[in-house]
């Protein structure tokens, strides 16, 4: 009798174990760190309910843009729009890095930084998959312009508002002002992007095949998530809170999705990391801005008011953005700082908006970007992202610094 082949048993497939992200630490252990200071009245109860009520609208935006732009994402707008850039470069590696870097420094001079960070990254990451060539350039481009470029205009950037505030400079006074640093900054980023990273990745003979113009699989959800995004940069432009204006861009873009993809609406589109990691920061900044934080930056500053001084300020501010993050870090060094030393004080905002880049939580800009490659599950090298980072942060500043001092 012939016996049947037994078939050997399946090997169960090896499960997989959910291990957190080191920045899901990060985000737990200061939010854990700021509840304790707020708690136990190291933070007293007024201050922070003050801080938490200077946040919220930060978080509401942050929250609601994040989603925005996870679901125009799925919609396609930003393949359409990278398709588009790519064929506009007609092919020349050298015209699309200038391409991708004057819309970096437009949405950033325009807009805000943040609408860079969040709008345009993904734009830039969907070119690098459509072109096959690597993500890193195009990626380091919005995050360094997101931040270099966001001087020239009070709406630039949130540390900006309270400098033209803190100085008494009307907005056109106030880009006057900046506008040869702003020149400056934009000439040293876009050197370094091309030294740096643009060259050195550039496909065979600096030339590309442009890709056909990119479809979008659901031509009604493409539509709704492009009048959600112009919905936002439009009430951006109006002069509308930027909460308000995410939050109505992303009901918009929402009411599309329940209708024609609601599988696609999960909770896991909301960024409680960053949300938490925000919160936390802020407390505990704040708390040690009471416990001795603001006695170390008036050393750092020092009380000269030249050139040196200028300097100083600069430098202080690129070191404390890096340490903690560029709005608690401008706030301190505004806060030892004498209202009538207009100089320092832009000094200060240089440092703060140029330098704040090589550490993932020294700008919201950058939180923001990093949470779009995360996204988009693009990894940029981290020693050569750091190195690069930092020397446009000192160049960057200094160069900004110095033009500053030009005009003054």
């Amino acid at each position: 009798m012939k016996l049947a082949a037994v078939a050997p048993p399946a090997t169960p497939e090896p499960t997989t174990r959910w291990r957190p992200h080191p920045l899901d630490l990060v985000a737990v252990v200061l939010a854990v760190v700021g509840a304790t200071c707020a708690l136990s009245g190291l933070l007293p109860r007024a201050e922070t309910t003050a801080t938490l009520h200077r946040i919220l609208p930060l978080l509401l935006f942050l929250g609601t843009v994040i989603v925005l732009a996870e679901l125009t994402a799925v919609a396609g707008v930003f393949n359409v729009l990278a398709s588009r850039l790519a064929i506009a470069s007609r092919g020349r590696w050298a015209a699309l890095f200038l391409l991708c870097g004057g819309l970096a420094t437009l949405t950033t001079l325009v807009l805000n930084l943040d609408t860079t960070a969040v709008l345009l990254t993904p734009v830039l990451l969907a070119l690098a998959r459509t072109l096959r060539v690597p993500a890193g350039p195009l990626a380091v481009t919005t995050v360094w312009l997101a931040n270099t470029a966001s001087l020239l205009l009070p709406v630039s950037n949130l540390t900006n508002l309270l400098a033209a505030d803190r100085v008494g400079l009307a907005p056109l006074t106030y880009a006057t002002r900046m506008a040869l640093p702003q020149l400056v900054a934009v000439a040293v980023t876009m050197a370094l992007l091309w030294f740096t990273w643009w060259r050195r990745d550039q496909p065979t003979g600096g030339r590309f095949v442009p890709p056909a113009a990119h479809v979008p699989a659901d031509p009604v959800l493409h539509r709704t998530a492009l009048a959600g995004c112009l919905l936002f940069i439009g009430g951006i432009l109006a002069g509308v809170e930027i909460g308000l204006a995410s939050t109505v861009a992303l009901a918009l873009v929402l009411v599309g999705f329940v209708i024609r993809s609601p599988a696609t609406l999960r909770p896991g589109l909301v960024p409680v990391r960053l949300l938490l990691f925000v919160t936390g920061l802020f407390l505990v900044v704040q708390t040690l801005g009471r416990h001795g934080l603001d006695d170390l930056v008036g050393t750092l500053l020092g009380a000269d008011g030249d050139a040196l001084g200028a300097l100083r300020a600069g430098g202080t501010g690129a070191l404390l953005a890096n340490a903690l993050n560029n709005l608690p870090a401008y706030l301190a060094g505004e806060s030892v700082l004498p209202g009538g030393d207009a100089t320092r004080l832009l000094a200060l905002l240089i440092g703060t908006n140029v330098g704040p880049l090589a550490a993932p939580w020294a700008s919201l800009a950058t939180l923001l970007w990093f949470e779009r490659c995360r996204a988009a599950r693009v990894t940029v090298p981290v020693t050569r992202f750091v190195l690069t980072s930092t020397l446009l942060a000192v160049t960057g500043t200094l160069g900004a610094v110095g033009a500053l001092l030009l005009v003054s």
